[in-house]
């Protein structure tokens, strides 16, 4: 990831579109600007549906990574 501190963690493990990104969004309006949700999923939707939520809402993909079919995005707000 980047030095940024994660502020909090969202688990979607096992659930499916659209219930990630819904969580995601109510997770976000509860942060600070400037602080990282880590976003923990097993939905592979949420690998173009993550990026393109930011790119709209003005939120920064920090970073991602995958393993074992588990994918972690890191998301500062805006």
């Amino acid at each position: 990831m980047t030095d940024a501190t994660i502020t909090s963690t969202l688990d979607t493990t096992g659930k499916c579109c659209p219930m990630p990104m819904v969580e995601t969004n109510r997770a976000m309006r509860a942060l600070r600007s400037g602080e990282v949700l880590e976003i923990v999923a097993t939905d592979p939707g949420t690998r173009t549906d993550i990026p393109s939520w930011c790119a709209r809402t003005g939120h920064r993909l920090l970073s991602t990574s995958e393993s074992d079919g588990t994918l972690r995005y890191y998301v500062q707000k805006a």
